[in-house]
């Protein structure tokens, strides 16, 4: 039978140590978004707040009324369409900016760091600085054009640095052979390099959709007549909070983790194609 010597006793504390810790963590992430997915359950008399008075679906059915269902329902299109439009243009251009990476290039660092800047300036201030020169030029702002664009700005570091990494790793043995036997660029990329990159593609689209469906700091100068989702569930809280706000927040995210569990399975039966 093992003795308990010190150092043992001492590794355990650590490990028991780390563990609470890692226990508290996830406590402090995923309690509030808990809380609120028990919280839309309420009875029709509940707050925002425990204990709970009844258990119904009383806030659920609000979420489906006349006054709630178009600004609703047109709020989270909005946040999917300009969601998918970042995603088309994330995949495509993280894709084209990490293989000229491929190679040096003159003012390549200059060109890095331009893209990283997107991850440095805080969001509030590029908003604010992009809808000043917008007022200035007399051109209002919008969620197709304006937010699109900074959105775009904000999650290009991510793919960016995702297709980097795809290629740091990338055997280019294989389009040596390909061109030995005569291969054509073309047929390179399309037959070798796109087959084995698509599941970085697909990472990189993800981040593009993700960061573009909740932002909110980006969007709320620039957005122009029309919400996108987080600024209609924003613009809710100002006003009296019911659980109608914890049902909607619930569908959000049950509708990001959907989503990013139909990425992450796409991402997995190409990965193993690929391999």
């Amino acid at each position: 039978m093992a003795r308990w010597t010190p150092e043992r006793k001492r590794k355990l504390r650590v490990k028991s140590g780390f563990s609470l810790y890692y226990i508290v963590f996830l406590i402090f992430i995923y309690g509030p978004m808990i809380a609120m997915f028990i919280l839309s359950f309420q009875g029709r008399r509940g707050g925002t707040s425990f204990p709970m008075r009844g258990w119904s679906l009383h806030w659920w059915k609000k979420l489906f009324e006349p006054s709630l269902v178009g600004d609703m329902q047109g709020a989270m299109g909005r946040s999917i369409i300009l969601a998918i439009m970042v995603m088309i243009v994330i995949a495509l251009f993280s894709t084209m900016l990490a293989m000229a990476f491929r190679k040096k290039f003159r003012f390549s660092n200059v060109l890095f760091y331009t893209i990283l800047a997107g991850l440095m300036v805080p969001g509030v201030l590029l908003s604010l600085g992009l809808a000043m020169v917008l007022r200035q030029l007399g051109i209002s702002p919008s969620w197709y054009t304006s937010a699109f664009a900074v959105h775009v700005v904000w999650a290009l570091p991510f793919g960016f640095l995702v297709m980097m990494a795809v290629f740091n790793r990338f055997d280019s043995s294989l389009e040596e052979a390909a061109r030995d036997m005569g291969a054509s660029e073309w047929v390179v990329f399309k037959e070798v390099t796109l087959p084995l990159i698509t599941p970085g593609i697909v990472a990189a689209g993800l981040f593009g959709f993700t960061l573009s469906y909740d932002e909110f700091a980006r969007t709320t100068l620039l957005s122009g007549e029309f919400n996108t989702l987080p600024l209609d569930i924003n613009a809710s809280m100002t006003q009296r909070i019911r659980p109608t706000l914890f049902a909607l927040g619930t569908v959000s995210t049950l509708f990001s983790l959907v989503m990013i569990g139909l990425f992450l399975g796409i991402y997995t039966i190409l990965y193993r194609r690929s391999h």
